[in-house]
């Protein structure tokens, strides 16, 4: 379900002189609070599944926690890494991109600004507004190259660092993942007692779904009470498969 969209007070009060002038002039940097979501969310259902299955199993707090720690570690790297090298061919797309329009402009300007005469004439621009846009636009040439990663490339003037999104998204998975381990880790070290492990870990784990997932609607077009609870859906169904198939393969090794 979407958001409610703001009425036109509001639209009013966040559209003053000074609040366009406020927004326009912010700092511009990339985020990362998209990749701890993602990583948290991977982090939570992944590890959780991990210990249902064991717990299905019939497998020991001592096995489940070595369990669970191999899957942050080695999960977490392996999606972190992903994360890298995603954002780092991204990032080389765009820098390839940059120094061949740069070459362009630089060898044959006529012909990059007729692109640009006829990217902006598709927008509606025609006569004087049109040569004039063109104009300004090819007047200063990293405008001019910017214009064109977005208008004929399709990218993003950004640049999000491959290191901090993978940072992020091997942090959040570790962080996240380590709730539903949390008690089988008390139960180990004498804190709390074994046979609740298991529920004690299903509560919490609930808890970390919702939450993350709440954290999610941020970045879409949801509520996130619906946000949340459609990952504690997610999660939980990846649990249960997981602990059945731990109870199937238990009493085959059993």
């Amino acid at each position: 379900m979407a958001e409610k969209a703001p009425t036109r007070e509001q639209l009013e009060r966040r559209h003053t002189r000074s609040k366009i002038a406020a927004w326009l002039n912010r700092p511009r940097h990339s985020g990362y609070l998209s990749d701890f979501v993602y990583g948290g969310i991977d982090g939570a259902v992944t590890t959780f599944a991990v210990v249902s299955g064991s717990a299905g199993a019939g497998l020991s707090a001592e096995i489940i926690i070595i369990l669970g720690f191999a899957n942050l570690i080695g999960d977490g790297f392996s999606m972190a890494a992903g994360n890298f090298l995603g954002t780092r061919v991204d990032q080389q797309i765009q820098h390839r991109i940059r120094q061949s329009e740069g070459h362009e402009i630089d060898v044959y300007p006529e012909g990059e600004r007729e692109e640009i005469r006829q990217i902006f004439a598709a927008k509606g621009f025609s006569g004087d507004d049109l040569e004039r846009a063109v104009e300004i636009i090819t007047s200063n040439r990293e405008r001019w190259i910017e214009t064109m990663l977005v208008e004929e490339h399709g990218l993003s003037i950004d640049s999000r660092s491959p290191l901090k999104a993978a940072g992020m998204t091997m942090f959040a998975f570790v962080l996240i993942g380590l709730i539903p381990l949390l008690p089988f880790v008390a139960s180990v070290a004498q804190l709390s007692p074994t046979n609740t492990s298991f529920q004690l870990s299903t509560l919490f784990a609930g808890v970390a779904f919702f939450s993350v997932g709440a954290i999610k609607s941020r970045f879409v077009q949801q509520r996130w009470h619906w946000a949340g609870l459609e990952t504690l859906v997610v999660g939980g169904v990846a649990a249960a498969l997981a602990y059945l198939v731990g109870i199937y393969l238990g009493h085959l090794i059993s």
